[in-house]
């Protein structure tokens, strides 16, 4: 399969990149800095450099791929990141422009890496409103929900992968639970997973879809 990822250089990006290089899946990985790349480059990989600020740029770059899959975050590094909604912003803008890119280079399919406060914590409780969210996450949540809302709005063939509220790097296990639109928990009721396993589950939806136009969440 060939497989553009869009925003490579990240925690969610470099992960996916080893998952689908060690699954001989070929690799288009869009990135602004090359060079905050997987060093050495896993086999099968082709590297781009762009700033993804232009659909018609992003549509030359994925045209031909049997998938378009999104890793893009605002930069954690900026102060903003947890005071000013207005910076997380850029995710919504960028999903849209990532449904305007996918549209006119004609690709099957657009897959993004999305977030958990728009998951259900309980019966008309999202995560976002639980009590349970920390404050500093509160803006990227809420423009999570917004990128969320414009791929629903889209007439492209989508996927949304919620992760738990708890992300980190750690083992690739394999052994995980699949769920839809509410929060998965374990027994203790926490709520996580590590990127290698996040990577396996959006590998295996991209292998065998099973969640199209539709979001997916993930948890142990």
């Amino acid at each position: 399969m060939k497989v553009a990822l869009l925003a490579a250089t990240g925690q969610a990006g470099r992960t996916l990149i080893h998952e689908l290089s060690r699954r001989g899946h070929q690799i288009t990985a869009v990135a602004r800095h090359l060079e905050r790349l997987p060093e050495p480059l896993p086999a099968g990989v082709h590297p781009v450099q762009d700033d993804l600020g232009s659909a018609e740029r992003i549509a030359d770059i994925i045209r031909g791929a049997d998938a378009v899959v999104s890793a893009y975050g605002p930069s954690r590094n900026d102060p903003r990141f947890t005071s000013d909604e207005g910076y997380t912003d850029q995710l919504p803008a960028m999903v849209e422009r990532f449904i305007d890119a996918a549209g006119q280079a004609g690709v099957p399919r657009l897959v993004v890496v999305g977030g958990a406060g728009s998951l259900w914590f309980a019966p008309g409780v999202t995560v976002l409103d639980s009590g349970f969210w920390p404050q500093a996450y509160v803006p990227i949540a809420r423009s999570h929900v917004k990128a969320f809302a414009a791929l629903r709005a889209s007439s492209i063939n989508w996927t949304y992968f919620s992760p738990p509220m708890l992300i980190q790097p750690g083992e690739r296990t394999g052994q995980f639970r699949l769920g839809g639109d509410e929060l998965i928990r374990d027994a203790q009721g926490n709520s996580r997973i590590s990127f290698e396993d996040y990577a396996v589950a959006l590998v295996d939806e991209l292998e065998r879809p099973a969640h199209e136009r539709m979001r997916f969440t993930i948890g142990y």
